[in-house]
This record gives structure tokens, C-alpha cells and sequence, in this order.
């Protein structure tokens, strides 16, 4: 699976100019089933994510989770995380894993998120988002369970 993880004060997801989900301050996280993932990554993932520190400290440093932080994740699918920019001008997406697959494993990372004791919000899969954050940091960090 691979992540897109944003520190935010912020963000919020719309759908045909309704929102759908957002957190105040927290993580957005972009979220791509790969081609073969499994729920053990997804497991993993979830876990590392939640434990991840972003976040400052009284002093200023990165040394808070989310879960240390009392903070919030907007989860949303992000199948052009898988795009293939290596040949011609147009990406290519093969390597996201097949749309059911993929909504199935988004799901359940949702879901493990939130067992981690995360106040979750999520986008709609397969639907055309609007995203809109402010980041905090900036702070975004690319993760992938292949890494």
C-alpha cells in the first residue's frame, strides 16, 4: 500500500459541494492499494501511521503521533498514488490494485485506523473528491509498505 500523510490543522473532503468528512488537526491521508497488497500490510500500516511523530512537542520538535496528540485522520482513496510517470507524458495506473480489491482494502484500512483509537472521516471511494487542507509544516511524508 502506499500513503500520502499530511500534517493539517485541518481538512475537509466534498462531494458534489457537500462534506463529506473532515478533522480539525490531524493527518489527511491518501491512501493506494497496490497490485497484491494484503491486509497484513494494511495492518501495518495503519499501526505505523498511527504511531508516526509528526506531530510537535512543547519544545517544537517532531516527537508526537497522532495518538499521543488526540488528533483526527480524514482517509481518503488515492488511486493515482500508483501512477507509473516513467515512460511517455500520460501516467500509467496498472499498478493500483483492480477497483473492488482496492475498496476492500481501503475499507479495512479505515477501519484499522479508527481499532487504533483514531477519530477517523473518510472520502468516498471511487468518487469525484474535492480535497481541501491546510498543512501544517508544511509536513508530508511519503510511506510505502513495500519500503
Amino acid at each position: 500500500m502506499r500513503a500520502l500523510v499530511q500534517r493539517v490543522t485541518e481538512a475537509r473532503v466534498d462531494i458534489d459541494g457537500t462534506a463529506v468528512g473532515q478533522i480539525g488537526p490531524g493527518a489527511l491521508i491518501l491512501i493506494c492499494a497496490m497490485q497484491g497488497d494484503t491486509k497484513a500490510q494494511a495492518d501495518k500500516l495503519a499501526a505505523k501511521i498511527a504511531k508516526l511523530r509528526i506531530f510537535k512537542d512543547d519544545e517544537g520538535r517532531m516527537n508526537r503521533s497522532l495518538l499521543d496528540m488526540g488528533g483526527g485522520a480524514l482517509i481518503v482513496s488515492q488511486f493515482t498514488l500508483a501512477a507509473d510517470t516513467s515512460r511517455g507524458n500520460r501516467p500509467g495506473f496498472s499498478a493500483a490494485a483492480p477497483p473492488a480489491e482496492g475498496e476492500a482494502l481501503y475499507t479495512y484500512f479505515t477501519q484499522q485506523v479508527a481499532a487504533q483509537g483514531i477519530q477517523t472521516a473518510n472520502g468516498r471511494f471511487g468518487a469525484d473528491m474535492q480535497v481541501s487542507l491546510t498543512n501544517d509544516g508544511p509536513v508530508t511524508i511519503w510511506m510505502d509498505t513495500d519500503a
